[in-house]
């Protein structure tokens, strides 16, 4: 019986099996290394459950999840230098380990090897799963993109914030679980629905992320209290701020970055619920997401390891 600890035990094994060769070695090593830095291993799991939840064949879910998290990790390798980060997952970041041109070349490398990599799969569907991927991938870049230019912007909307989180987190999550189950010869109307349940939950584990950053326990979230403030991030919580009450809103980060500063920011978000609301919004993504599942389960299909899953990302509460 496929448990989800069982399947990132799968993907984990495959992932050893399939370690990237080739030369120069300080091209190919970086590209190990962000690899082997773990994770919740999130999209491969998605595309194995897609695939398992149709009845298929599960290498072929595991190779196209293998598709997904190379491209994923490409996307952190990346992100990491624009962001300007020293570590990832509590480990030195590429561009830190080896060097800012290391780090380029080996992403472009890891984006290259992932389209290789579904042009040699040879289970069904690879057209419409090299078409889903494709466009995703674009989705991805442009979100990153739109989160770049918010940092520039002062009229920053919250629908486009949505827009933007949904291109540069969602979308692959939903590609991850199409393409699976695509790869198990599954119909078009469920995948299409397996994908909107991905976009649902995808939403909601990033506004947790937004919430945990300010509300959540440091010592649990590893993350420092009001990282994304002291960033001056333009987060939903941010965003909203801005909207209710901008004087206040300018008044408190016209500060400088200080506990002091987090603490007065935090009590006022507090004071005008957007704790609460942010709270709201997620669950509001949650229902939408067991709506879907609920939809999936009239065709007779066990979506019982995509609970599990929502339950596990939707849990995180300090």
């Amino acid at each position: 019986m496929n448990t989800i600890e069982k399947l990132q035990n799968d993907y984990n094994r495959f992932l050893t099996q399939n370690s990237f060769e080739g030369s120069p070695g300080n091209l190919y090593d970086p590209m190990n290394y962000i690899m082997s830095l773990g994770g919740k291993r999130v999209r491969p799991l998605l595309s194995m459950i897609g695939n398992q939840l149709a009845g298929g064949d599960i290498l072929n879910g595991i190779y196209v999840g293998h598709v997904m998290e190379v491209f994923h990790n490409f996307s952190l390798v990346h992100d990491d230098i624009m962001d300007k980060a020293d570590t990832r997952r509590g480990k030195p970041t590429v561009h830190i380990k080896w060097d800012e041109p290391t780090a380029i070349l080996s992403g472009d490398n890891m984006l290259v090897k992932a389209f290789e990599l579904l042009i040699n799969y040879t289970g069904p569907n690879k057209d419409a799963i090299l078409k889903t991927f494709t466009k995703t991938a674009a989705q991805v870049c442009e979100g990153q993109q739109n989160d770049m230019d918010f940092e520039q912007k002062v009229d920053v909307d919250v629908e486009s914030y949505l827009h933007m989180i949904q291109n540069k987190t969602a979308v692959l999550l939903g590609c991850s679980i199409k393409c699976g189950a695509l790869s198990a010869n599954c119909n078009e109307a469920t995948s299409n629905e397996l994908y909107d349940f991905a976009i649902n939950m995808g939403m909601a584990f990033q506004l947790m992320d937004d919430y945990l950053d300010t509300f959540g326990n440091s010592d649990n979230t590893g993350k420092i209290k009001g990282g994304d403030i002291l960033q001056g991030k333009k987060t939903w919580l941010f965003l909203n701020s801005q909207h209710i009450d901008q004087q206040k809103h300018q008044e408190l980060f016209n500060k400088e970055n200080s506990t002091e500063k987090v603490d007065e920011i935090i009590s006022h978000w507090q004071d005008i619920e957007l704790d609460k609301k942010c709270i709201e919004l997620i669950e509001d993504y949650n229902k939408k997401a067991h709506l879907n599942l609920e939809h999936i389960e009239k065709n007779a299909l066990d979506t019982q390891l995509l609970i599990e899953l929502l339950n596990y990302l939707s849990e995180r509460q300090n």
